[in-house]
């Protein structure tokens, strides 16, 4: 078998066929050990990935309407996502790795199964186990599956107070709307990672299963506050990746 055939591969998405702005992420992927190809949704017809490394820029190609298509899917919706920003050179700003992302209203039946995949529920019914639902409006069929789980459910409805709840509580895992009053979802995962507590907290984005064209260009430019003025390293980028070397 040859070392192609060998090599896990992992899907590039966002940047259309645009090599020069890819070349950078290529290297860093290639250097965790991966076998790296750009694609559209088109090609999911034609075989999976191990994983999708996404751009969610506000310089990408409809990123966040291409992660609403793979999750609105059920043929796709269980490929891992690894969003990143990529500057308009193409350089690597940040990474966001959240462990899923489900669209709403969840499907209980598909949650159930996806944190069973994970194993996330086999401490459910032995421990008092506390998840956090963040989210402006409350998500009551989301806490209903969880509740119906053995998990005890603790709402906040906006970042600040979910920083301060998890603080105290140390939830065991988080389920965030991707925009909150005062912040995004992802922005409440860095502010998490300030807190060795709460630092490694499985972390679940839930997103609207329809944005409109506004909603997506607001989406992406908050990504774009939480950019490091330097770029990632090599180093820095295969921390988030399972090393194949």
């Amino acid at each position: 078998m040859s070392d192609t055939q060998r090599q896990p591969e992992i899907w590039l998405m966002g940047l259309g066929c645009d090599e020069e702005r890819s070349a950078k992420v290529r290297d860093y992927l290639t250097y965790a050990g991966y076998r790296v190809t750009c694609h559209g949704m088109d090609d999911f017809a034609d075989g999976r990935p191990l994983g999708v490394v996404l751009d969610l820029s506000p310089f990408s190609r409809d990123g966040w309407g291409i992660l609403l298509d793979i999750k609105n899917n059920a043929a796709t919706r269980d490929v891992p996502i690894l969003p990143v920003y990529l500057s308009q050179e193409g350089k690597v700003g940040g990474i966001f790795p959240a462990v899923g992302f489900f669209t709403l209203p969840v499907d209980p039946d598909y949650l159930l199964t996806k944190l069973a995949v994970l194993g996330l529920t086999e401490d459910a019914e032995t421990w008092d186990l506390q998840v956090m639902v963040v989210s402006k409006r409350g998500e009551e069929h989301l806490a209903k599956a969880l509740t119906s789980l053995g998990f005890d459910v603790v709402n906040a409805y906006t970042g600040k107070e979910a920083v301060a709840l998890a603080t105290i509580g140390r939830p065991f895992m988080v389920f965030c709307c991707v925009m909150l009053p005062d912040m995004s979802a992802f922005e409440l995962m860095e502010r998490f990672r300030l807190f060795p507590q709460v630092r490694n907290v499985p972390f679940f984005v839930l997103v609207k299963d329809a944005m409109k064209e506004g909603e997506r260009a607001a989406l992406s430019r908050q990504v774009e506050h939480l950019v490091r003025k330097k770029e990632l390293t090599r180093e820095e980028f295969a921390t988030h990746l399972r090393r194949r070397r």
